[in-house]
């Protein structure tokens, strides 16, 4: 999800864009589109050879759950040492290099964390995350980690919380919310423009980019209900203690985003002004479109 609409988002902002697919060809208009697996060095070096990038933003990973918990051996590869192998060969090129982390490595006790509280894993994606934070810094001092939690539409109209309530919401479902469940997530084209300015701003490190504010996933169903002109009544309030969930999730993952918003000299966007952009690219045709390029 994010690969893709990061790559119509650098395009409307004129850049030049070569995007890498794994399995799934993708095709974008104006775009040089390859595909390769990552894993395999010989095809990361015609990879390299090829797109000859000055800015890289890192977005592969094994993002399942309950599949990192099945496969442990591949998710150490693709979240923990992939990130960092990337880096050092994005270094050599003489590229900068912007790797995709997650507000997962924290626990969710408290919330309202920086980036200078210590995280804590509760799921093997969380760890595998978490650790390929500490390949990137270690492969390149330079190099960018963003924290996300991101919304918005897909190729496959299926990869994000906000398709999961209108798909449900459309084909009269019923829905559960969590309640207990506290989120900042980021319309993924509000997200590409932030790793832009921060591309534009020679920044380095880690930072949070996620919305302003936060809410429980259960108003976020909400939220979208009113929005779409559809009966929020459908959405029925959960705990996640009573889910039973085969994975442990974090209950409170408030980020604080005052850092980058301190570095590019502006707050970051609201949730609710990400929803109304996701409602105005929905009338737009805008899922169609992405759907397209899978075609």
């Amino acid at each position: 999800m994010l690969g893709l609409n990061l790559a119509i988002e650098a395009q409307r902002a004129g850049h030049a864009v070569t995007g890498v697919s794994g399995r799934r060809k993708v095709a974008l208009d104006g775009a040089t589109m390859m595909q390769a697996d990552l894993l395999d060095a010989a095809a990361r070096a015609r990879m390299w050879e090829a797109a000859a990038p000055e800015w890289v933003v890192h977005c592969a990973a094994l993002a399942d759950l309950d599949a990192c918990e099945k496969n442990p051996v591949l998710a150490q590869a693709l979240n923990a040492d992939l990130p960092g192998t990337l880096a050092a060969e994005a270094r050599a090129s003489g590229a900068r290099f912007l790797h995709i982390s997650t507000d997962a490595v924290f626990d969710g006790e408290r919330g309202d964390y920086t980036e200078e509280d210590a995280p804590n894993p509760l799921s093997r994606y969380a760890e595998t995350k978490l650790a390929g934070e500490g390949t990137v810094a270690a492969a390149d001092p330079a190099a960018m980690v963003a924290r996300v939690n991101l919304f918005g539409w897909s190729l496959s109209g299926q990869r994000s919380l906000g398709e999961f309530f209108v798909n449900g919401l459309r084909e009269g479902r019923a829905l559960k919310g969590f309640t207990d469940v506290f989120f900042c997530p980021l319309l993924v084209n509000d997200l590409a423009g932030l790793l832009f300015e921060m591309f534009e701003k020679d920044l380095h490190g880690l930072y949070h980019v996620l919305s302003r504010d936060s809410m429980s996933k259960y108003a976020f169903g909400v939220r979208i209900a009113r929005l779409f002109g559809y009966d929020p009544a459908v959405i029925a309030p959960i705990s996640l203690k009573d889910a039973g969930l085969a994975t442990r999730r974090s209950p409170l993952l408030t980020l604080k985003t005052d850092k980058l918003a301190a570095a590019l000299g502006h707050p970051l966007p609201s949730i609710d002004e990400g929803l109304a952009r996701f409602h105005a690219l929905y009338e737009d045709g805008y899922p169609a479109r992405l759907k397209a390029a899978g075609k």
